[in-house]
């Protein structure tokens, strides 16, 4: 699936949506517990929720992968866990704050 910042996509296999802040150049392999998402206007299949990709997304939070420049904010939770193909996203991590000694 080619992707586009703004882009909103949704989960066959639970509740989870999220909206693209960053995306790589070419087609991705985005998935939400173990099933392709789609597009927030097309329809959904129901999908069974894969057992190896079920440790959920939380609300707000943002997942990504900084090798392919992919970065997608959570809009809604579910039980799902984000992946590309089979490879888990991890959350990101907030930055560091500069002290100011």
């Amino acid at each position: 699936m080619q992707l586009k910042p703004g882009a909103r996509l949704v989960s066959q296999a639970c509740q989870t949506q999220v909206v693209v802040v960053r995306a790589p150049e070419g087609p991705v392999d985005l998935r939400c517990g173990g099933h392709p998402m789609v597009a927030a206007d097309a329809e959904v299949a129901p999908a069974e929720l894969s057992a190896d990709h079920s440790s959920g997304t939380q609300l707000g939070k943002r997942y990504g992968d900084d090798e392919i420049g992919l970065q997608l904010l959570c809009t809604r939770p579910g039980a799902g866990s984000l992946s590309i193909g089979d490879t888990i996203l991890a959350r990101a991590e907030a930055k560091p704050l500069p002290s100011s000694d």
